[in-house]
């Protein structure tokens, strides 16, 4: 059982007791904390465990060891009781044991962390499983999210999984898939009129009146540090030869902030000597983490892009997360809806993965740089959810196919003679 972890304000440090947080469900800063309406959030609270007694217990050797997909057989370095889970609950949760494929794409090496196969098809799995496992072990039978539709139908299915009650806030331009998928799984599902921003600020409004657990991103702490988890895995699959760059998409900023997270655990803990260094990829209609990093302001702008994943005109954790491509020695790149689309395709006809548009996004972004890096640099792109949760994006790209008959096609396939 680990209660050795504390709550800390990223604003003003503040730090608190795990008790007090999660008995109350505060999600942020109880002495600065706010949501307001198209603004970053304030206050965000970040987890941090007793590091100096877990470098006892967490050689390389040991940590290489353990099959990834399964935090539970590391559980110092979560905050859940996993001693309060069904074993039976904690298997139906696996993640697969290898995510990464490489591939020699135009004469270059490169490796894809591929999350499509994640139980909802997504890398949203990762901080629905540790909201849904803290929601357990407290006792919590309802949970709510605002969602552009990945996060809603990984919370909805992981609920399904561990029979809770979801309710799923989304914008109405979700793809259909999406809706689809979260409808299948069964969750209570609101459509907003209105974009993903004003599907959040409802989702916090109801939550709050109906007592519902919320994992809203960024805003519920632990959607944070179950993001990090991708970093254990790349640490364990790589045997902890890390790439030197991760490509990653970024809408609120929470997988960036995430994954920062875990390799900077992964340092303090002394298994790494040095960070990978983080690419933010964002698509020009909803660019505010990178204006962010070059330009230091935030002004709103509503969302605007076919990658309706890293659609976010406030992104709730634009702060952690441009303190993670800054502090890890990255750096910010735009692309065109038009370039996500064509990368969509390339990498489908290359390499076989069928992505959705927000990470051929990070194909993109390479694609607009990759003359930077030196032959011998390990590239590594971050590949979040399937091209299956979005039909429309296909088809922009997909021919209509014609009809024929059979002696129609026999005549145009089989050469005479």
């Amino acid at each position: 059982m680990n209660k050795n972890y504390k709550y800390i304000c990223k604003d003003c440090n503040t730090e608190f007791d795990s008790a007090l947080i999660e008995s109350k469900m505060i999600y942020l800063c109880p002495d600065c904390g706010s949501s307001k309406k198209n603004t970053p959030l304030k206050g965000v609270l970040k987890i941090e465990h007793d590091y100096e007694s877990l470098k006892a217990n967490y050689s390389k050797d040991k940590l290489l060891s353990i099959t990834a997909g399964k935090i539970w057989d590391y559980p110092d370095l979560w905050p859940i009781d996993f001693n309060k889970i069904d074993k039976n609950d904690l298997e139906k949760l696996s993640l697969p044991s290898n995510q990464i494929l490489r591939y020699n794409v135009d004469g270059r090496e490169l490796s894809f962390q591929d999350e499509t196969r994640n139980p909802t098809y997504s890398y949203k799995d990762r901080a629905s499983i540790l909201v849904a496992l803290k929601a357990k072990e407290l006792g919590i039978n309802e949970i709510a999210a605002a969602s552009t539709g990945n996060a809603g139908s990984s919370l909805a299915g992981i609920c399904a999984r561990l029979g809770i009650t979801s309710h799923i806030f989304v914008p109405k331009n979700i793809p259909e898939a999406k809706r689809i998928q979260i409808q299948s799984y069964g969750a209570n599902i609101y459509v907003v009129e209105g974009d993903y921003d004003q599907a959040f600020d409802l989702c916090l409004e109801v939550s709050t009146k109906n007592n519902w657990y919320n994992r809203n991103t960024a805003y519920n702490p632990l959607t944070i540090e179950g993001k990090k988890s991708a970093a254990y895995d790349v640490f364990i699959n790589t045997k902890g030869n890390l790439p030197d760059y991760i490509f990653v998409p970024v809408g609120d900023g929470v997988i960036m902030s995430g994954i920062y997270k875990g390799f900077l655990e992964l340092k303090i803990l002394g298994l790494i000597e040095r960070l990978p260094k983080l690419i933010a990829v964002q698509a020009e209609g909803s660019c505010a983490v990178v204006d962010f990093i070059s330009s230091n302001r935030f002004i709103y702008k509503p969302a605007n892009t076919i990658a309706d994943s890293i659609s976010a005109g406030a992104p709730r954790n634009l702060y952690m997360a441009v303190n993670a491509v800054k502090e890890s020695n990255g750096f910010g790149i735009k692309v065109s809806d038009d370039e996500i689309l064509s990368s969509q395709k390339i990498l489908a006809y290359k390499t076989g993965l069928l992505v959705e548009p927000s990470c051929a996004s990070t194909f993109a972004g390479y694609q607009k740089v990759k003359n930077k890096f030196e032959k011998d640099e390990k590239l590594m792109l971050l590949m979040t959810g399937s091209g299956l949760k979005d039909f429309e994006a296909l088809k922009k790209w997909n021919e209509k196919l014609s009809v024929k008959s059979n002696n129609e096609w026999k005549s145009f396939l089989i050469k005479a003679s």
